[in-house]
């Protein structure tokens, strides 16, 4: 009597897709695919499990002298393209199943748009505001020796996210140089242009959002131009792709950031917006436009409506509220799939986080590039490239989306897995 052997051992609770966490989301969006992956399914679990997941502890002096510890993650989901790539975020809420999902989404974000890179993501739970510049180097300092064991410019190259910034990444690559015994400064991107950074990284995220979206916009037959624009978010992605719009000739009506949500029928002026915030760090009290409830943002008329501050923003709560045409991700995962759902059956047009928020990881592939060749481009230079770039990955997926007749998320996760399962299998298994 033969018993049935199982090929797989059974997932961890943290990875059940029933626990809807961005995790979860992330292994929902999975199976949605795999039908039209054909023979190449066989390998889908590679997807479904994390190369590598390493948690450190960082201890660090504060400037009281008292000993506090952190939690530090990294998460190299996988690497068969290539190295990994994905930034690293400082959030009081920071988990180890959320790192694992930005991580994974990384890998699709990068292979959707084809780039020569695996996906990885990295975080401390800290609350960033609490603490001072002197403490964030220590723990930053801290973190990248912990980490440093497997990252480095062809391993696994970090980025800023949630919290972090060029500043950050000038500890990392320092602080990785010094234990290496050389200056590496492609071990990060998103650094000061003064270390090897690249024109044009800032704005990169938001202005592949609003190049997505103008090529939604062209599918759709809607123009640009005197369109009424909602943005959730309002730091270098959401600013940027307003700022964009606004230029354009857009009416943004309503934006939301931590401090609170303002409305204009009439349009926002961003780049008196851009001043005042620089000025109040937040929207709210900018005169030139009306407070309203955070809740009521959802239900403003748009014909774009940009979520570009942190996932799972669009539930099933408040699917229903949202009246845009185009909804254009600029967060990672902001979407739940129930609400993806809602939205489809509304006729809301979404263009994935995985293709429209892909600008900032495509020019920090041309500064990691730029830094082995030591040879930089200008800011002019780097912006055409990406926006060919960006409008050559959306017109790919959108004609998978067409000859398979499904969304945009369903065809950009279709293009993705099979370009990371064909490595994988051509590859093959060692040892």
């Amino acid at each position: 009597m033969t018993s049935e052997i199982s090929t797989s051992h059974p997932l961890p609770s943290y990875l059940n897709p029933n626990d809807l966490g961005a995790w979860g989301i992330y292994l929902q969006q999975i199976d949605r695919v795999t039908p039209y992956l054909g023979s190449l399914s066989r390998w889908v679990e590679t997807l479904k499990r994390p190369k590598r997941s390493l948690i450190v502890d960082v201890p660090v002096e504060l400037d009281n002298g008292t000993i506090a510890h952190f939690e530090g993650y990294r998460v190299q989901h996988n690497t068969s393209r290539g190295p990994g790539k994905g930034g690293v975020r400082f959030h009081q809420d920071v988990c180890l199943a959320e790192v694992m999902a930005l991580a994974a989404w990384m890998s699709i974000k990068n292979a959707a748009v084809n780039l020569p890179f695996g996906g990885a993501k990295g975080g401390i739970r800290i609350d960033a505001r609490k603490y001072s510049k002197k403490e964030l180097e220590r723990v930053t300092r801290r973190y990248t020796s912990e980490i440093g064991l497997i990252i480095g410019p062809t391993k696994d190259i970090p980025a800023p996210d949630v919290n972090t910034s060029p500043q950050t990444m000038a500890w990392m690559m320092d602080t990785y140089s010094m234990n290496e015994g050389a200056t590496a400064t492609g071990v990060v991107t998103g650094k000061p242009i003064s270390l090897g950074g690249s024109l044009g990284r800032v704005e990169a995220t938001g202005r592949g959002v609003f190049v997505a979206a103008c090529e939604a916009a062209k599918d759709l037959g809607l123009s640009v131009s005197g369109s009424r624009v909602a943005v959730q978010g309002f730091g270098n992605v959401g600013g940027t792709a307003a700022r964009l719009f606004h230029e354009t000739g857009a009416k943004v009506v309503a934006i939301q950031d931590h401090t609170g949500t303002i409305h204009n029928e009439n349009g926002i002026n961003i780049h008196d917006l851009l001043n005042y915030v620089e000025d109040h760090a937040g929207i709210m009290g900018f005169t030139e436009a009306a407070a309203i409830s955070n809740e009521d943002f959802w239900s403003v008329s748009s014909d774009f409506l940009i979520p570009a501050a942190l996932e799972s923003q669009i539930t099933i709560k408040n699917a229903d509220q949202i009246k845009t045409k185009i909804l254009v991700e600029g967060a990672n995962g902001p979407t739940t799939p129930e609400a993806d759902d809602i939205l489809t059956r509304k006729g809301v047009y979404i263009v994935p986080d995985v293709i429209s928020n892909a600008g900032g990881v495509t020019v920090s592939y041309f500064e990691w590039v730029q830094d082995f060749s030591s040879f930089f481009w200008s800011e002019e230079e780097i912006n055409q490239r990406l926006e060919r770039l960006m409008r050559d990955a959306y017109r790919s997926v959108s004609n998978v989306a067409k000859h398979h007749q499904v969304s945009l998320r369903t065809a950009a996760f279709i293009v993705a897995c099979t370009r990371i399962l064909e490595a994988r299998e051509v590859r093959g298994l060692y040892p």
